[in-house]
């Protein structure tokens, strides 16, 4: 597990860019944190890698964005108003995760059970003590796809 410290939100956006940078279609991140961690921030900074322009936005009404304009599709969801995680396959969520592009879900942790194991999980918290936009990242890859993700992020963190 790789912990990353940012102190803005432009910070926050940098990471998610350099771990976009690194992503390919298939590639599942569940992101997780509290209220106002900073989870659509980061998901911005990987939508911006993968080539999206338009503004990203939480699809909290709408549970997904979908965006095709990227290398790869990208899928941005948000499931924090979902009530059980067997709602997913009513959307077709399956084909999302094992389609040809790049899945990015936030309030991953509620969907749990029906997630593959193979993921990029991050965890976002706030560090108060540090500053109202410090946050710590904490960044874990599962999986022999993800085996090299980690060394080639600590490669793009290292190239400021």
């Amino acid at each position: 597990m790789k912990e990353i410290r940012t102190f803005s939100q432009e910070e926050t956006i940098e990471v998610g860019r350099k771990l976009g940078k690194l992503l390919q279609k298939g590639d599942i991140v569940c992101i997780t944190g509290e209220l106002g961690t900073g989870k659509t921030i980061l998901t911005k900074g990987i939508a911006k890698a993968v080539g999206i322009g338009e503004h990203i936005t939480s699809p909290t009404f709408t549970i997904v964005n979908e965006y095709e304009e990227g290398k790869f599709p990208f899928y941005h969801f948000d499931v924090y108003r979902i009530s059980d995680p067997e709602e997913m396959y009513e959307i077709g969520f399956e084909e999302y995760l094992y389609g040809d592009g790049i899945v990015v879900i936030e309030w991953a942790d509620l969907i749990d059970d029906i997630l593959p194991r193979e993921n990029i999980w991050i965890t976002i918290k706030k560090d108060l003590t540090q500053g109202i936009d410090a946050r710590v990242i904490q960044i874990e890859f599962s999986g022999e796809k993800y085996s090299e993700y980690e060394n080639k992020l600590m490669q793009e963190m290292e190239n400021k």
